[in-house]
């Protein structure tokens, strides 16, 4: 029989997508009152994976991610996604979204995303969100699934990543 143990310590992050730098710099604001201060922000990187978001951010498409000094109990996520879907309809204009908001946390053992979206890799957390471990933690880096995202493939992505955990094992030590 196991024995309930605690989660291990996670490190919030937002995912970016935006087309317009205001949008970006606006929700940045709103999530550094809600999460507390920034302790990375990566580079802005062009996106190009797909043209789903095109119509309703607008072209061309910037990724930039967001990690916080807060470490969290990954329980946390469910209420966390619900509260950026709603920082994202509150910066729509005209019924669109100005901003795509993806949180997510690091763990030393992976990276997981939220998502309203069900899928066969991912699973339900409660309150219509799911849970998708994008990458696992292996041999010194971060390895991809079948269903990653492309863009959470890419090299710089990974590395980013690999320095983020970097960081997450030291703040808990």
């Amino acid at each position: 029989m196991g024995i309930p143990r605690e989660p291990e310590k996670a490190l919030l992050f937002v995912g970016t997508l935006f087309s317009e730098e205001d949008w970006y710099v606006r929700s940045k604001e709103i999530l550094t009152e809600l999460y507390g201060p920034v302790l990375f922000e990566s580079d802005t990187y062009r996106w190009e994976h797909t043209d789903y978001y095109r119509d309703e951010l607008g072209w061309p498409i910037y990724r930039r991610f967001i990690f916080f000094e807060r470490i969290i109990d990954p329980a946390e996520i469910v209420q966390i996604k619900l509260k950026t879907n709603q920082i994202e309809a509150g910066l729509s204009r005209d019924g669109k979204r100005r901003i795509n908001l993806d949180p997510g946390y690091i763990t030393p053992s992976k990276l997981v995303l939220a998502t309203t979206k069900n899928y066969a890799h991912r699973i339900y957390l409660g309150k219509g969100i799911y849970g998708e471990v994008t990458l696992f933690y292996r041999k010194g880096g971060f390895r991809a699934h079948e269903f990653t995202y492309r863009d959470y493939q890419m090299p710089e992505y990974l590395e980013l990543f690999k320095k983020m955990r970097d960081k997450l094992m030291d703040m808990i030590k």
